[in-house]
């Protein structure tokens, strides 16, 4: 009598952008229960984590499932879709390894079986290649957006102390003076340029005024220094490798950016 496989039932949902509109993890395994129930699968473990799929070995839970399958303790996989148990190569190639030792024999999802044959382990990898080549083409067209939102003049990205950003749907559409810290910002460069002052005189007289950032906390000697070197405060920025002229309304003068970091080489 053939022995019965046993099944552990793994469920996955990242938090990453690629994954948000992803069966959340309770409905992938009350629907996969109820599959399992219909057809009389044995579930041996129920088995979850909240991870990305993208890089091989970067699944605690996934990684210690393989091991438990090589070691004889399951001998099936049951999951909502083939993405959920890989996005990449290397986590495939172990997979279908294991079927070709004869350790795993079947994955089971929601629509389809996974066999020890050629076909359908062939199809299997044809799955996960896909949700691999998806992952691949949403991040190339990710960083095509982020270049055209620079080319655009807008930085993407948290905006610099001084400024905030405008969001419409999620996504910025503009970089605007905190009113309440880009005078101070401003002062910064004021005080650096025509009384010389060092990122230690500055900490002393932000403590002084009580300014903080925005999340409440006081501005850090390397924090001064970042911000009277960074060009965004007359507006350029850099993005990668490129520069790009902002659009947005620039504190300071280039002149006097440049008077302030001429200063900042002067020894204290």
């Amino acid at each position: 009598m053939e022995e019965k496989i046993r099944y552990c039932l793994y469920a996955r949902k990242s938090s990453e952008s690629d994954e948000r509109q992803a069966m959340s993890i309770d409905s992938q395994i009350r629907e996969m229960k109820d599959i399992a129930e219909r057809e009389g699968i044995n579930i041996v473990e129920v088995r979850q984590e909240s991870h990305s799929a993208k890089n091989s070995g970067s699944r605690p839970v996934f990684n210690q499932l393989l091991k438990d399958i090589e070691n004889s303790l399951f001998t099936g996989l049951i999951c909502w879709s083939p993405s959920r148990l890989s996005r990449n190569a290397g986590d495939l190639g172990s997979l279908v390894d294991l079927m070709d030792k004869g350790k795993l024999h079947q994955i089971k999802t929601h629509s389809q079986n996974f066999r020890n044959n050629p076909n359908e382990k062939f199809l299997l990898m044809i799955l996960c290649s896909q949700a691999k080549l998806e992952n691949d083409n949403r991040g190339i067209n990710v960083k095509r957006g982020l270049k055209a939102k620079c080319r655009m003049g807008i930085r993407p990205g948290m905006a610099p102390i001084g400024y905030l950003n405008v969001m419409n749907n999620n996504r910025i559409s503009e970089v605007i003076p905190d009113k309440e810290r880009a005078w101070v910002i401003q002062e910064m460069y004021r005080r650096v340029s025509e009384q010389g002052h060092s990122g230690r005189t500055l900490r002393k007289w932000l403590k002084e005024i009580g300014f903080l950032t925005r999340s409440g906390k006081l501005l850090a000697l390397s924090k001064i220094y970042t911000t009277l070197k960074n060009p965004f405060y007359y507006g350029e920025f850099q993005y990668g490798d490129e520069w790009y002229k902002g659009i947005h309304e620039p504190l300071v003068t280039k002149m006097l950016w440049d008077k302030v970091q001429q200063q900042l080489k002067v020894p204290p």
